[in-house]
């Protein structure tokens, strides 16, 4: 008779002995080995309890905050339905109807948002240097109203998005490789292309390559990071990349073309982003609310990115992988050549291909969100876990 695949995540996942992580889930450099293969266990965990039919409930009430400072169609649901089988409710801290468009500070808003409140989620990928900044900025001023007991418990802080990294995406990421390589230790050696994709937009976010070369180079991998001339990411979280590699026995190295970076790839990742450095004019302009400026630097921005229309994950470049067959990856939603776009990062028949794929890939999400408030609020959350699958509840009621 097989194990329970259950059973042996779950002891898997006590044998790494850890316990409550930190409060905040920030950025995935910031946790350790053990601590992201906790994560992942956790998801997987709730991923099939939840696949079994089975309640995940674990608080009787309580809130989720969800503060978006960008649009957001996966990590929007993924952060509402992750909350929802927890057992907590979300309200969604909209600007522009609360005191924050009259001047209230972070650090009061933090506080009066937090009476009540389990986890916080925070998207801010839109201003380079602030987004990361201002979620640790919440973080200090919740401690601080904890510490002083204007708050009876210090929420959670997950990171849905800033403009350093995108860990909710890239744990969902990591899930991925694990099912289709069938381990985290099956990922030593394997080469993943993380390139750059033209787009007929301008201004995407640098956090989802930065996330993906900052966690995937902690699992022996053979990265490789492929961008035009001028599209580079962050000097420092490259930096972190090289780190990694070097600690993990993997290998980082930096390509001049998406044909280079193909070549012999198990997975590709081709995905458009804008320079750090037009991001940081980008963050100017924003900020001083400068429309004429902004209107100018897109111009600039989309003339340079079509000098780059054959930076696109076509039939040819596939079939410079590993047998043709690599595994291709997306955080969606994908500039579709022919189908969402005239040109854009991917072949309308490349994606078909991949499209379920994609999907299988997306639909990580919420049980990495909820594993990340899990394994931050609960005192013993490995043995929440172990109730939850002891004492199975349907998820659904009889006669519904």
């Amino acid at each position: 008779m097989s194990p329970d695949p259950l059973q042996s995540t779950l002891e898997r996942l006590r044998a790494l002995g850890v316990g409550r992580l930190g409060p905040d889930f920030l950025l995935t450099w910031e946790k350790s080995d053990s601590e992201i293969a906790a994560t992942a266990l956790a998801a997987r965990a709730l991923a099939e309890l939840h696949r079994r039919g089975s309640s995940l409930r674990v608080f009787d009430s309580g809130l989720a905050v969800a503060i978006f400072r960008d649009k957001s169609t996966r990590t929007r649901f993924s952060f509402c339905s992750a909350a929802d089988a927890l057992g907590l409710e979300v309200a969604d801290l909209d600007e522009e109807k609360s005191q924050i468009s009259h001047g209230e500070t972070v650090r009061e808003t933090a506080n009066m948002v937090s009476f009540l409140t389990e986890v916080i989620g925070i998207r801010d990928d839109m201003y380079l240097g602030e987004g990361n900044s201002g979620m640790r900025e919440v973080a200090a001023a919740v401690q601080e109203g904890f510490e002083a007991g204007v708050i009876h418990q210090r929420p959670a802080l997950v990171n849905l998005q800033c403009d350093v990294d995108h860990p909710t995406q890239t744990m969902a990421d990591l899930l991925q490789l694990e099912a289709h390589f069938g381990s985290l230790q099956a990922l030593r050696g394997k080469r993943l292309a993380m390139t750059w994709a033209y787009s007929p937009s301008y201004g995407k976010p640098l956090s989802v390559p930065q996330g993906v070369i900052g966690l995937m180079t902690r699992f022996g991998m053979d990265v490789v990071l492929a961008h035009p001339e001028g599209y580079a990411l962050l000097p420092e979280v490259v930096e972190v990349a090289r780190a990694n590699a070097v600690a993990s026995g993997g290998r980082f190295t930096v390509a001049a073309s998406m044909e280079e970076a193909f070549r012999d790839a198990d997975v590709v990742y081709p995905k458009s982003w804008a320079p750090f450095q037009v991001m940081q004019r980008r963050t100017e302009l924003l900020r001083a609310r400068d429309r004429a400026g902004l209107e100018t630097l897109e111009r600039e921005c989309l003339a340079t990115n079509a000098r780059f229309r054959l930076w696109e994950c076509g039939e040819a470049q596939m079939r410079l992988t590993r047998d043709g067959r690599a595994l291709y990856m997306h955080c969606l939603p994908a500039d579709i050549s022919g189908v969402s776009c005239e040109r854009g990062e991917v072949a309308a028949s490349v994606f078909e291909r991949y499209r379920l794929a994609t999907y299988r890939e997306a639909s990580y999400k919420p049980f990495v969100i909820a594993a990340m408030i899990l394994l931050a609020r609960l005192e013993d959350p490995i043995a929440t876990l172990e109730r939850l699958v002891r004492e199975p509840r349907p998820r659904v009621g009889p006669g519904v």
